[in-house]
């Protein structure tokens, strides 16, 4: 049996990793055996080299190997791909037509996305495996073949098998041993090792120096996350050995080079300046939230005077307490229990603020702004102003529909316009 070391040298693999090593290790000793294979990892991870190795180190070395991508046949016409066709099978089959599993007889198939295989075709496939048998398309006649299967899919097998797309039974029949291929961000100390023998396989292909890596350009290449994995990395090294003038790439350049790059595990790029307009939408969002609040204060302060004046305080509890739980929280039990005594409310409002009629409250509202002075560098008139024209500005200078806007009176907006000049 070769050692992995020859394995890597004889099929071009790159890489020290150590789940990369087992995978090698696996095929390796499954290979002069024909157990069926399931080679699993995401697309791009080269998944292809497994049933190569696997081929090539078994006693069916010397017949033939087809590699077969399930994905890319159509659903009408993959049966007849795999298992071949009788003359006047379907429409277009003018003659007979051997398929994949007669030609490839006594040799290894690999079925790539074996995932994407129909179901009908799966029970074909189950059948191939469970005995060697398999009818042609528009035949009635067994026919038998001598294969071993290597299949593979990026697909999570089991999701697939849940929403009844993959064949279960099938599914255990293919992966009697599951090798997996990690992602390339998994192996971050074979990253650079694969840039630079891409970068100087593209060197000698155009007839130019290789291009090299700057350090800074080499710790953004082993944190990007790479979600093409090899055949990305490889098609970005193509790129920048035949569009770069400079064969010294910075992180810079290279970044350009790398989609959605900022997602990566760098740090997030700090001191850009707000613009205005943001601070100006914070700041209505905060306006809202405050006369909401304001309005939920006010409502108190009116259901306080009524209990106040009310001689029945069991019938204004009943009738508010969806107030008071909105207002205190539905947690707060005491809060509502404490209806029952008028002057225990009082006691919940601030002591210094005397209660005012119900009209002035709603018109004395829009004050709110004093409670978050301290947190805005503005002065409480400019705020009041520049609330004001905007309100003016999106209700197009209706008073009546931006006094309801900001939850004052129309009278009250009339007074401001005028005291501001607006």
């Amino acid at each position: 049996m070769e050692s992995v070391q020859a394995i890597k040298q004889r099929f071009e693999i790159i890489g020290n990793d150590v789940q990369l090593n087992r995978a090698l290790e696996k095929a390796t000793q499954v290979a002069p055996t024909d157990i069926s294979v399931l080679v699993t990892g995401e697309s791009g991870v080269g998944k292809e080299a497994i049933p190569k190795i696997i081929h090539a180190l078994s006693h069916r070395k010397h017949a033939k190997y087809i590699a077969v991508n399930c994905g890319a046949i159509p659903e009408g016409t993959i049966d007849s791909e795999l298992f071949g066709h009788e003359k006047g099978a379907f429409t277009g089959a003018t003659s007979t037509r051997s398929g994949y599993f007669e030609v490839a007889d006594g040799g290894t198939i690999f079925l790539d996305e074996v995932g994407e295989l129909p179901l009908t075709t799966q029970v074909r496939l189950l059948r191939v495996l469970e005995n060697g048998e398999f009818l042609k398309v528009g035949s009635s006649q067994v026919q038998k073949t001598d294969v071993r299967i290597v299949a593979a899919t990026n697909i999570q097998m089991f999701d697939a098998i849940k929403k009844e797309k993959f064949r279960e039974d099938l599914y255990y029949r293919l992966s009697t041993v599951e090798i997996n291929i990690p992602p390339l961000r998994q192996r971050k100390d074979d990253i650079h090792l694969l840039f630079r023998k891409f970068a100087s396989d593209f060197g000698q292909k155009y007839k130019m120096p290789t291009i090299r890596l700057e350090e800074q350009a080499i710790q953004l290449l082993l944190k990007y996350h790479w979600p093409g994995n090899i055949r990305q990395l490889r098609n970005i090294a193509e790129q920048i050995s035949v569009l770069e003038g400079e064969r010294s790439i910075s992180a810079f350049s290279l970044n350009s080079y790398l989609p959605n790059a900022v997602n990566t595990n760098l740090p997030a790029i700090v001191g850009g300046e707000k613009k205005e307009s943001d601070f100006s939408n914070e700041r209505e969002i905060l306006y809202k939230v405050l006369f909401d609040m304001k309005g939920d204060l006010n409502d108190l302060k009116k259901l306080t005077m009524e209990l106040l004046k009310s001689n029945d305080g069991e019938k204004v509890q009943e009738e508010n307490e969806t107030l008071i739980r909105k207002i205190y929280g539905n947690s707060n039990e005491d809060v509502i229990e404490k209806t029952h005594n008028p002057i225990e409310v009082l006691q919940l409002q601030e002591p210094e603020e005397e209660l005012a009629p119900a009209t002035q409250i709603q018109e004395d509202k829009y004050h709110f702004a004093e409670e978050i002075q301290e947190e805005e560098t503005l002065s409480l008139q400019e705020k009041e102003i520049e609330l004001i024209k905007k309100s003016l500005e999106r209700n197009r200078g209706k008073r009546k529909a931006a006094a309801a806007e900001l939850g004052i009176s129309e009278r009250t907006l009339y007074r401001k316009i005028k005291q501001y000049n607006l």
